[in-house]
């Protein structure tokens, strides 16, 4: 299963589009977004793709009942968790959570396989060390909004477990 992971796109709805579009043309078939969303209009041009949308709600919470309203509409492909999600799969276990250092300690519980965080816009792909004796790789896209140094998101194959930061189609310094 091939993923997209992005972040922190408040509310830039074209660069997390054309994040969405170059993912789903390399073949992801879902979605994670690591939070700050800001208003929740902002995910609604990601209908049209298709594809599966978890979205947690970070520190830039928005409207967060727009949010739930959202992933209630009828054939909604956005997923709203909340705070935080543990999902399952392409046979892995997933965290999804905002802040760096709350990744960093779930990653190293062993409990997941990958833990995603976003907030602080600097991404990053890491293989932690964790207490079971085995490791967890902890993703951050960074910024899809390009708030910062850059506009990336991460592609990856959950089968394969690589994975890539790359820059948003359209990004500009």
């Amino acid at each position: 299963m091939k993923i997209c992971l992005v972040s922190d796109s408040h509310d830039n709805r074209s660069l997390l589009t054309a994040a969405v579009a170059e993912a789903r043309e390399l073949g992801a078939q879902v979605v994670w977004h690591c939070g700050d969303v800001v208003a929740p209009t902002a995910l609604r041009p990601l209908q049209q793709f298709g594809l599966p949308v978890h979205v947690i709600h970070g520190n830039n919470m928005g409207d967060t009942y727009a949010m739930f309203m959202l992933a209630q509409e009828p054939n909604s492909v956005i997923f709203y968790h909340g705070q935080d999600a543990g999902l399952e799969q392409g046979g892995k276990r997933i965290f999804l959570v905002h802040y760096p250092h709350y990744a960093q300690a779930l990653a190293l519980t062993g409990d997941w396989d990958i833990v995603c965080c976003g907030h602080d816009h600097r991404p990053a792909i890491k293989t932690i060390a964790n207490v079971k004796g085995g490791t967890t790789l902890l993703l951050n896209p960074g910024t899809v909004a390009g708030v910062g140094p850059r506009a990336s998101y991460i592609f990856g194959d959950l089968e394969t477990m690589e994975f890539e930061i790359r820059d948003v189609p359209g990004w500009k310094k």
